[in-house]
């Protein structure tokens, strides 16, 4: 399936499995721009239900509020794309499942709704468990399909990144 857009992705998300598993570690996972993307690859590993609690798309400003506790504050103040509503989704989303890490993704996927402060493709990604939160911040130059898939990968190697970092500080 070389010609799948996708094989990259659920490549990494067998890879995110087997580090989870390993570890007896749980996720979930806050999209907004990826629409739901993230969770797809995940759950298109065969066993993923071991260690994936679920997620939430939370595309609008009400539902990152309802879904996860973004506070109307932090909206106010940063904007729905900010490296604050990203960590707070992230908070939000490891609260509400009570899973070990739980990843967020907010962003401008295009082709439209970008701003010269915030341009298409702005992108930040954020990972929270019991340590705190970790977010960064990313730029993306294609197309909407391509950016919501840069932002899929981007996402699971935050998760990987933060999954190898936890187990190296306990070894």
């Amino acid at each position: 399936m070389a010609d799948d857009p996708l094989a990259d992705l659920t490549g990494l998300a067998v890879r995110l499995g087997e580090h989870c598993a390993a570890r007896g570690l749980t996720i979930a996972t806050v999209e907004s721009c990826t629409g739901g993307l993230i969770g797809h690859v995940i759950t298109e590993v065969p066993g993923s239900s071991v260690y994936y609690v679920g997620g939430f798309v939370t595309y609008s400003d009400a539902q990152k509020r309802v879904a996860v506790g973004v506070g109307e504050d932090v909206l106010a103040a940063h904007g729905a794309v900010s490296a604050q509503v990203a960590m707070a989704m992230a908070v939000g989303g490891r609260e509400r499942t009570g899973a070990d890490l739980a990843v967020s993704v907010t962003g401008i996927a295009g082709p439209g709704g970008g701003t010269p402060q915030k341009p298409v493709g702005l992108t930040y990604i954020a990972v929270a468990d019991s340590a705190g939160a970790t977010v960064r911040r990313w730029t993306w130059t294609g197309g909407r399909s391509d950016n919501k898939r840069r932002s899929a990968a981007a996402a699971i190697d935050l998760l990987l990144e933060r999954i190898d970092a936890t187990a190296a500080s306990l070894s």
